[in-house]
């Protein structure tokens, strides 16, 4: 059986080092802050953009959210962004996403100061991270926190290792193929149009599946005794529990791939609590920065 890698722990344990820091801040008189920004009433962003702005308060920080009108104009969205960059106070600005239909969601992030992208979005941070420039950048935090799993379990220098990533996305496909190429591996990327999937899966001793699919890579695609890295959040019907009931799974059979991996991060309780603990990292980073201080390695 795998070793589970625990992601709420690791999560708690990073937060609990970023409030440390943000300690040792606050009494030089620098205080991180953080704007959240969220446009509209969508249930899931609104649970989102509470659970970020709870653990940044948590971490000592100045925490500021913004709640906008679904029907927002760009323009003031725009302005906002604007006044968010001009204020000292404010050290990292996160818009969440989805943005409804009359805002364009790429010239919203391109507008975030990149010194305050704590997302990891803008154009600058994303070319510093595909250019092996990654400790100068704000790293995506999924990839960043699922990167940071990796490393406790094999180590920072991944040379012989083959990793494959199952997506292509710009938000996590692509960065975590770029922090893993940085850390040494021979990484490949894979996607929907990827002949025998299955058989390139095998060769993998570290897999990321980041493609939203429920359940699609299965235990014969793993290869025994990797890393399985499951970026998947997705929710499916649950008859089992009851009529109407759902369940998260990720993009992992993961009964199947417990019995053959090495260790393998979970759904729920993996990679996700990684991704707001990576927030926080990225905004202490950016106050750091700011106060002209090398931020602390977590």
């Amino acid at each position: 059986m795998a070793r589970i890698i625990d992601g709420k722990a690791l999560a708690a344990e990073t937060t609990g080092k970023v409030a440390h820091h943000a300690r040792d801040l606050s009494e030089k008189g620098i205080v991180p802050g953080l704007a959240v920004v969220l446009v509209g009433e969508d249930p899931a962003s609104q649970v989102y953009v509470g659970a970020k702005s709870k653990r940044a308060k948590e971490c000592g920080f100045h925490s500021v959210q913004h709640d906008l009108a679904a029907d927002t104009p760009e323009n003031e969205l725009l302005e906002l962004i604007a006044r968010l960059n001009a204020d000292p106070a404010i050290h990292g600005i996160l818009v969440q996403l989805p943005l409804p239909e009359q805002i364009d969601p790429d010239r919203v992030i391109q507008a975030i100061a990149p010194k305050k992208d704590v997302d990891g979005f803008h154009y600058m941070n994303v070319g510093m991270v595909a250019t092996g420039s990654a400790g100068r950048a704000f790293v995506p935090c999924t990839p960043a926190g699922a990167m940071l799993m990796i490393e406790r379990e094999l180590g920072s220098d991944l040379s012989g290792k083959n990793a494959v990533v199952i997506g292509r996305s710009n938000i996590v496909g692509k960065p975590m193929a770029s922090l893993l190429l940085a850390a040494n591996a021979t990484v490949t990327i894979a996607h929907s149009r990827t002949g025998d999937l299955p058989t390139l899966a095998r060769s993998a001793d570290i897999l990321v599946a980041a493609v939203g699919r429920p359940e699609m890579v299965r235990g014969d695609w793993i290869k025994p005794g990797a890393t399985v890295i499951d970026v998947g959040i997705n929710r499916i019907d649950a008859p089992e529990r009851g009529e109407g009931k759902t369940r998260l799974v990720g993009d992992v059979a993961y009964a199947e791939a417990e019995r053959v991996a090495g260790a393998i991060t979970p759904v729920p309780g993996g990679v996700g609590p990684m991704t707001i603990a990576m927030l926080m990292a990225n905004t202490l980073a950016s106050a750091c920065r700011a106060a002209g201080m090398p931020a602390p390695r977590l």
